[in-house]
């Protein structure tokens, strides 16, 4: 009898087999939103679209910068300018044509072929438009824990940890390290009297056309915080990058400390060298006192959550009050952290850099700074 008689029924069994296997390779998560999500048993291929940081966390997390497969391009500027790059220098493979600022390019996307899109969680259109081309879209929440930073970056590593169950014992190693650091913090700085705390003005966005920092719904008010400061903008309502101030309210809140993000070029030697046209920072007590500092720029700009979160953490109460961490090696602190959880072994010029960004930190950056950040 003719082998041919049953290749029908033996083509409907491969596909049948085939299918049953995909079924059994896949599993279902639940991201930010609550929202049931079917991924592959192994995720090898990642496009992290409107949630910024994500590009550094998954490459951090992983140890593997050649998963991402596609990223913001704010993403990549800050993996180009900071660390991410030269330490996963893979990463910089990664294609940024299927977005454009707030734009998704979904046949550009789909090009991709992504095992995973990692997308903002309140951003549902995004959501849909990825999960109508029958992608796999996880949302992940930047403003689900209220802009506290450590506690979102705890968020962020428990998605991780759910959708890269291989990688064992990571998230639980970046916890118990995290809470060290928090500890070690909050018992340095508990005692602090609130008169001597240091107020602190953090600037979110500077240039001749608007100053804009964090009032007490974004991220600066939780770095005061946790830091044992005060955040001197803390009267302001306005949620995200919105809070907006003129000179005259700068002049007012008189900050103890100003910390610039690197979502602005800007750099503390333009305030004390009165560099920003029509502004005038000189007469600040924190100008006068050189008490003006960048941010560090590490994996990812670290005024967000992100993978250096623990360590801006400890940068930060390091620098507002010097004396109560004289003993902590920031250096060497900062060595564990990326040889323990990143995998790698800075140098001492690495480390330099990463707590003395320029101007070029914020090439790139997106100017929105809302939560998608």
């Amino acid at each position: 009898m003719s082998l041919l008689k049953f290749a029908p029924k033996v083509a409907l069994l491969c596909c049948s087999a085939i299918l049953s296997v995909s079924s059994l390779s896949a599993r279902t998560v639940t991201d930010d939103n609550g929202d049931r999500v079917e991924v592959p048993e192994k995720i090898e291929r990642v496009v992290v679209a409107n949630i910024l940081p994500l590009a550094a966390a998954l490459t951090a997390y992983t140890g593997d910068g050649s998963i991402v497969a596609g990223m913001h391009p704010a993403s990549y500027s800050a993996a180009k300018n900071g660390l991410l790059g030269e330490l996963f220098p893979e990463v910089l493979r990664a294609d940024t044509s299927f977005i454009r600022g707030a734009a998704l390019n979904v046949e550009a996307l789909m090009a991709l072929e992504p095992d995973l899109v990692l997308v903002n969680a309140p951003d549902r259109r995004m959501l849909e438009q990825v999960r109508s081309a029958g992608l796999a879209a996880y949302a992940v929440s930047p403003t689900k824990w209220h802009y506290d930073v450590v506690e979102t970056y705890r968020g962020w590593t428990a998605s991780l940890a759910q959708l890269f169950p291989e990688a064992n014992g990571k998230g639980e190693l970046i916890e118990a390290r995290t809470r060290e650091i928090e500890s070690l913090v909050a018992d340095r700085t508990k005692d602090i009297a609130e008169k001597d705390r240091a107020r602190v003005l953090f600037i979110v966005r500077l240039d001749e056309k608007e100053i804009v920092t964090s009032g007490r719904n974004f991220f600066g008010e939780y770095w005061c915080r946790a830091a044992g400061a005060v955040n001197a903008a803390h009267d302001l309502e306005a949620e995200n990058a919105n809070a907006r101030l003129s000179m005259e309210s700068v002049y007012g809140y008189d900050p103890d400390v100003v910390i610039l993000t690197n979502f602005t070029k800007a750099v503390p030697s333009d305030l004390r060298a009165g560099k920003i046209p029509g502004q005038d920072w000189t007469p600040l007590k924190a100008v006068e006192e050189n008490r003006v500092y960048k941010m560090p720029l590490g994996l990812y700009r670290t005024f967000t959550p992100g993978a250096d979160t623990p360590l801006t953490l400890l940068w930060l109460a390091k620098t507002l009050y010097p004396a109560r961490f004289e003993d902590v090696d920031l250096v060497l602190e900062t060595k564990r952290w990326y040889k323990e959880i990143v995998g790698v072994e800075l140098t001492d010029a690495q480390v330099e850099r990463m707590y003395s960004p320029d101007r070029s930190a914020a090439e790139g950056a997106s100017q929105g700074v809302r939560s998608t950040q």
